[in-house]
């Protein structure tokens, strides 16, 4: 028995209240603002339009960016292939993030306007589908959350019709389920939280599911040890990945091997087969990525697999908790 049929086609959800539909695959566009620091590679504009422009001949109906991905470079790469085509394809869903001033960190509402009216500017937009609150982490819930706050800056917008929804998206447990609870928000986006390695974020999933949020999941290679293995240098949350880390993912490696299953299909799976998460982001930097992640998220997975992966445990720490520090 399997989760999946092998296909090149992907159903479409709704977007939690929304009214929009997407694919249960997000294109991530992190990695296309050249963040190399972050990622740790460089991704060359030739290689990201050719990737961009390979998405809107995909099986795969929504694309995720925001202001802080290269500080503006992410959009600017997904506005010039949007001015390429003419314009955002009927059918397909954007969705981009409002940040504070990385340069100073200002998170007031003034910022806020600031970052969203140049994400409109970028992508060459008269509206915007949706626009998540971006890693609140960064401020108070006092201040973000305050009259003429960066929430009520966005619900303005809102307002306007100049963005259709507002989610929030972030890292912390704590200071996400905080946001959610207002109620302020039609979505939210947790990343390297819910993974086979991790899954601290699952009260978080329950939260967002039962206020019938849309619950996007990214980062489901925990940034690259879970598609990549447990080879020296492997990468999890953005940092090298620690020892016992490595040891789990090659467990769960050997395991996805004696199935004949790529350790990156159940990676991905993992987050696509939960009924909890609406979509699953996963960032990609080059245009045969797509399909690959297509075939992954059709690849045949056997229930004995599963039980075998939990059997192996997950880390009850948060994988970002030292990465400010």
């Amino acid at each position: 028995m399997t989760q999946s049929q092998t296909t090149s086609e992907l159903p479409k959800h709704p977007l939690g209240p929304t009214g929009l539909m997407v694919t249960p695959l997000c294109v991530g566009c992190a990695p296309l603002g050249d963040m190399e620091d972050t990622f740790g590679y460089s991704v060359p504009e030739e290689q990201a339009v050719a990737m961009l422009r390979t998405v809107f001949d995909s099986p795969i109906n929504f694309i995720d960016t925001a202001a802080s991905y290269g500080d503006g470079e992410a959009e600017r790469r997904l506005g010039a292939v949007l001015e390429g085509i003419g314009r955002l394809p009927e059918g397909y869903v954007l969705m981009t993030k409002a940040d504070r001033d990385l340069q100073t960190g200002d998170f007031s509402g003034e910022q806020i306007r600031r970052s969203v009216e140049r994400s409109l500017r970028l992508l060459g937009l008269d509206q915007l589908q949706v626009v998540h609150l971006h890693d609140p982490e960064h401020s108070t819930f006092e201040e973000i959350m305050a009259p003429g706050g960066a929430v009520e800056v966005l619900l303005r917008f809102k307002e306007q019709g100049i963005i259709g929804h507002v989610g929030v998206a972030g890292g912390p447990i704590d200071v996400m389920t905080r946001y959610v609870e207002t109620g302020a928000f039609d979505l939210l986006i947790t990343h390297n939280r819910y993974t086979l390695v991790s899954q601290v974020a699952a009260p978080l999933l329950d939260l967002g599911a039962s206020r019938g949020m849309a619950v996007l999941n990214a980062a489901p290679y925990a940034s690259g040890i879970l598609a990549k293995g447990p080879e020296s240098g492997a990468r999890y949350a953005y940092q090298e990945a620690p020892p016992e880390v490595v040891e789990r993912v090659r467990k769960m490696s050997q395991a996805c091997a004696r199935h004949g299953v790529p350790l990156a299909a159940a990676a991905l799976q993992f987050s696509m087969r939960d009924p909890r998460i609406t979509s699953t982001i996963v960032g990609m930097t080059k245009p045969e990525r797509i399909q690959q992640t297509v075939d992954l998220a059709n690849h045949p997975i056997p229930d004995d697999l599963w039980s075998e992966l939990a059997s192996l445990g997950v880390s009850t720490e948060d994988p970002e908790a030292n990465r400010w520090t």
